[in-house]
This record gives C-alpha cells, structure tokens and sequence, in this order.
C-alpha cells in the first residue's frame, strides 16, 4: 500500500510543516499506541497529544512501534493547566518528554489560557527558554483568543508560532484566523470534523460531499486545508485514517464553498476561553 502524500504549510520560520496531522485525544494504552504506529507506517508525520490526555505513554510505544526514526515524526504535546508557571511549566515538559521516552519534541503549546490563574504569560517566558535550550523545537498555543495573543506578543515580543483552536466549516472561525495571517500564526484546528456540533448530519454540507463522491469528512478537512489550516483528525480505524489523509482530486468550486460559508455558527459556538477553564 502506498505511502500517503501530506500536503504542507511553513511555520513563520519557514519549517515545513503537515497540513493534516493525527490526533490522539481519548485513545490510550496498546489500543492508542496501535492507532498511532498504523498513522505513522501510513504517512502521518504529525501527531498531536497533550498531558491532559493521560496518554503520551502510549503514543511514544506507538511512535517506537511505528519503526520509524523518532526525528521523522512531529510530536506536538501541550502544558497542562496545573502545570503553568515558569518552573512548573519546565517540569510539565520535562515530565511529558519523560512519558513519550524522548529527548525533545516538535511542538509544545499551552493547553488553556486560564485567565483566571494569571500564569499564561509566566508559562510563556519559560516556553521560549525551553526552545532556546532544544526541549522543544517550536512553541504556540492552544484556545487562545486574539486579545490573548496579543496580551503574549505585546509582553515578550515572540509570537506564538501555532494556535490551535477549535475550528470546522460549524465553526469559522474567521476572526481568529484573519489574526492569525496577519500575525504569522498557523492556525490549527481540533475538532475539523465538527461532532460537536452535529456538522456531518448537515443537508449542506452532505450534499457538497454526494457532488464529490467522497464523504462529509473529506469535504470539511478539504475546506480547512484550503485555507492553510492544519487539521488534526482522529480514528483508531485505518481504513478511516487513510481516508481522512486522502484529500487530492478534491476541488471545491465556489458553490461548495457557499454551501459551507451557510453552515458556520459564529463566535458564539465556540467554546470560550475567557470563561471555559481547563487545569
């Protein structure tokens, strides 16, 4: 079978960078790292955990399983929310390096702003030192707002080189994103497939995908690779992890794209990371 062709985008420092990623939330022990070695023998590069997870154990036996040399896979984990702070935050990577058996990662990002704790900033500073010294080769963030973005840039002068927020043709997004671009910001989504909000049940966007002959799932990962936005997709199946990585010969025309524009919730839909905490 032959090896999947990933589409890519740059990161501001011009690393190139997947476009469509694995993601990993809720898939633990043999099963989770059996899912992650079969992604990788696929194709996938990037792999997406987080402490909060409860499962970078499993994805680093998945990524040794895999065969694959360690320096070829991206592996992105996050901060978690009791682990920010500027030491604690060393000891969070620290920790999660410890948990995947390597030296350094691809990515790390801060889970949550968690205004409340008023440690985003401190957490910040010591993820810049940590690239510095090579514990993680790019740094960024994950449900932050524009206001809270900026809060980090105005402050340390580094701009987040990922934001990772939840985004889907239910979920647009669009003002987040437009920062993003103007910012040098890769927008990442999580949650490309909308379960949340009941998207593959949509006559709109079905109807984009009967047009195509693929599934509802292929249009709405097409739609946000369009738009240079990474995609991080997930299943244990992989049959399903092939499909969704299999995105060439899909061209959305404007129509499709109109359809799609009908389906957006707006801002409000999205989970809020002024009020919605996670530690």
């Amino acid at each position: 079978m032959s090896e999947l062709s990933i589409p890519t985008t740059a990161l501001a420092d011009g690393t190139v960078f997947p476009l469509i990623g694995f993601g990993t939330s809720g898939m633990k022990g043999t099963g989770g790292a059996d899912a992650v070695a079969a992604a990788l023998r696929a194709g996938y590069r990037l792999v997406d955990t987080a402490a909060q997870y409860g499962n970078e154990a499993a994805v680093g036996q998945g990524l040794r399983d895999s065969g694959l040399d360690p320096d070829e896979a991206l592996i992105t984990t996050k901060i978690a929310g009791g682990d920010q702070g500027r030491e604690e935050a060393r000891e969070g990577l620290l920790g999660s390096l410890r948990r995947l058996g390597l030296p350094r990662v691809a990515l790390t990002l801060i889970h949550w702003p968690n205004p409340s704790r008023g440690l985003a900033l401190d957490t910040w500073r010591t993820l810049v030192e940590l690239k510095e010294e090579g514990l993680t080769q790019h740094i960024g963030v994950s449900n932050f707002r524009p206001e809270q973005l900026q809060q980090l840039i105005d402050e340390t002068g580094v701009a987040p080189e990922v934001n990772q927020i939840q985004l889907s043709p239910a979920l647009q997004r669009r003002e987040a994103v437009a920062f993003h671009r103007e910012h040098g910001i890769v927008t990442q989504a999580w949650g490309p497939l909308g379960g949340r909000e009941g998207l593959g049940e949509q006559f709109a966007l079905r109807r984009v995908a009967e047009k195509h002959g693929v599934s509802t799932s292929q249009i709405s990962l097409r739609w946000a690779v369009d738009q240079d936005i990474v995609v991080i997709p997930k299943s244990q199946d992989p049959t399903r992890q092939r499909t969704n990585a299999t995105l060439e010969g899909i061209s959305l025309d404007d129509e499709d794209r109109a359809l799609l524009a009908s389906l957006d919730l707006g801002e409000d839909a999205a989970w809020d990371s002024r009020e919605h905490e996670e530690w």
